[in-house]
């Protein structure tokens, strides 16, 4: 019987935060809900509001917005030690909140932002500098104008050398979206605690083909409240593999996006036929990346 593994572990992440705790100069853009940074487990100097206003900030701790934002943020930036995951809280976390918490009083509600909002936001943190997107949302009031607007944000970031980490979805369906869909995007599917694609998780043939899986069944993270939280979803999964790009940046500096897009995507599984794809395995892209390096020194 296979046991229920650490979520670091079940991808081979803990290996390669062994070896940095990632760079500042690589800038993760957090497109999602305004985080509690007053928070004592984040490393405040290494987080940046994008306009600078109080906007990012929570004014709602119980919100699902505030609650939704700070937990992802706490997988990436939270205080190595802390309660919370913490994968590489040397980066620069970039907030850039699109979706507010005056939409979201509702508790059912989910985070959603339009394709427009969404596609606006994608553009300023590339422009701010964002290396990698971490986009842990939903799309709301969908139009083939909205979808072509949000096609040409993402085609500016591919152009840009900027990657973009999305969640699949959680409607437990054969179904992409106009973000899935695109060819830069690297869509994120939830695996539970033993290495297993949960069924609430979107899969496809885009997905199964340029995607990963990760961990996303009863996650610890942070709340704006100083609590710890378990929560479960592709939401929840993506920042995984938003965290191990980023840890690979900050240890090969010089890569391309492209590079380090081949080697999470297809370090560990280069030819894929399913319509799941497989699970982050972050040791076997460092590893990909070492011996792309060794080539390239010997040519």
């Amino acid at each position: 019987m296979v046991k229920d593994m650490n979520p670091l572990g079940l991808v081979k992440l803990t290996e390669i935060m062994e070896l940095t705790s990632g760079s500042p100069d690589v800038v993760i853009g957090l497109l999602d809900g305004p985080v509690a940074t007053d928070h004592p487990e984040f490393t405040s100097q290494n987080i940046r509001r994008m306009d600078g206003s109080t906007r990012s900030l929570c004014a709602k701790p119980k919100s699902l917005a505030c609650s939704h934002g700070t937990f992802v943020a706490s997988i990436l930036s939270a205080k190595r030690g802390s309660s919370a995951l913490a994968i590489c809280p040397g980066c620069t976390l970039l907030l850039r909140p699109i979706f507010f918490e005056p939409a979201c009083a509702n508790e059912l509600l989910l985070p959603t932002a339009t394709p427009e909002e969404l596609a606006g936001a994608v553009v300023e943190c590339v422009n701010a500098g964002a290396r990698v997107l971490n986009l842990s949302v939903g799309l709301a009031q969908p139009s083939l104008r909205a979808e072509r607007e949000l096609d040409e944000a993402l085609n500016y970031a591919l152009r840009r050398g900027t990657m973009v980490v999305a969640a699949a979805g959680n409607q437990g369906a054969v179904a992409s979206s106009a973000i899935t869909r695109h060819p830069g995007v690297i869509p994120v599917v939830g695996f539970d605690r033993r290495g297993r694609p949960m069924s609430m998780s979107n899969i496809g043939s885009s997905i199964g083909r340029r995607g990963l899986g990760a961990p996303g069944e009863g996650v610890a993270g942070l709340s704006a409240e100083s609590n710890l939280l378990s929560l479960s979803g592709t939401s929840i999964a993506t920042p995984f593999v938003t965290g191990a790009i980023a840890l690979l940046w900050s240890i090969f500096p010089e890569a391309t996006a492209a590079d380090l897009k081949l080697a999470v995507t297809n370090g560990s599984t280069p030819h894929r036929t399913s319509v799941v794809p497989p699970l982050l395995n972050a040791l076997a892209a460092y590893q990909f990346m070492v011996k792309a390096n060794s080539r390239r020194r010997i040519s």
